[in-house]
């Protein structure tokens, strides 16, 4: 399946072929939403602490005498019975993250680009964004007809998409990653996904 390469004016420059073993596979979706379950939950803090009676500060003393009182016998103030007193069973700090295998992981990527493949844009790099202006970013995507949330993946670092990332940081609806960031969560997210010739290339070359 091939696809038009675009410049960020919307010119056509030619066409480019895309592997049908990265984006034109049958989408798992079990798979899908096993790494989507796992990015969000190795994104989580679990910070989440209650004291149990054995922290909470004082205590110490019995409050009143064995019998003879008509209350039930108590040997601390701190019981999970009494305000004030520990949590019991409560939450504390603990890691939220499980793993997958590498193999999963890579099907789950190239099930989430195979989903998006009919909203996938190539342009050949961002070079004509000359200067770092967000309104150069603004009029390249309302050239490429893409709109909503739009996933930009492409390598920031090399000279021709040098001013990539400041000039599309102050929009709120692009998000931007390089193509080793590639995530289930983001594509899945993203009405339209503009990737640039190389990254297409390397995101191929991992995947297959």
């Amino acid at each position: 399946m091939s696809k038009e390469i675009l410049s960020t004016t919307g010119e056509k420059l030619g066409e480019i072929t895309l592997a049908k073993e990265v984006f034109g596979v049958e989408p798992n979706i079990h798979v899908m939403h096993l790494a989507l379950r796992r990015q969000l939950n190795n994104a989580r803090q679990g910070s989440a602490n209650t004291k149990t009676r054995a922290e909470v500060s004082g205590g110490g003393k019995k409050p009143w005498k064995q019998k003879g009182t008509g209350r039930a016998r108590a040997g601390s103030l701190r019981s999970p019975l009494f305000a004030g007193g520990g949590v019991i069973f409560g939450p504390k700090p603990r890691s939220y993250a499980f793993n997958m295998p590498q193999k999963a992981r890579q099907l789950a990527l190239r099930s989430a680009l195979s989903a998006k493949e009919s909203q996938i844009v190539v342009v050949k790099d961002f070079s004509t964004i000359a200067e770092p202006k967000t309104k150069l970013m603004v009029s390249a995507l309302k050239s490429l007809n893409v709109s909503g949330k739009v996933l930009v993946i492409a390598d920031t670092k090399s000279e021709e998409n040098r001013n990539l990332e400041l000039s599309a940081r102050n929009i709120p609806s692009v998000r931007l990653l390089l193509p080793s960031n590639l995530n289930v969560k983001d594509l899945l997210e993203a009405d339209f996904v503009v990737m640039t010739e190389s990254a297409v290339n390397e995101i191929t070359k991992r995947l297959s």
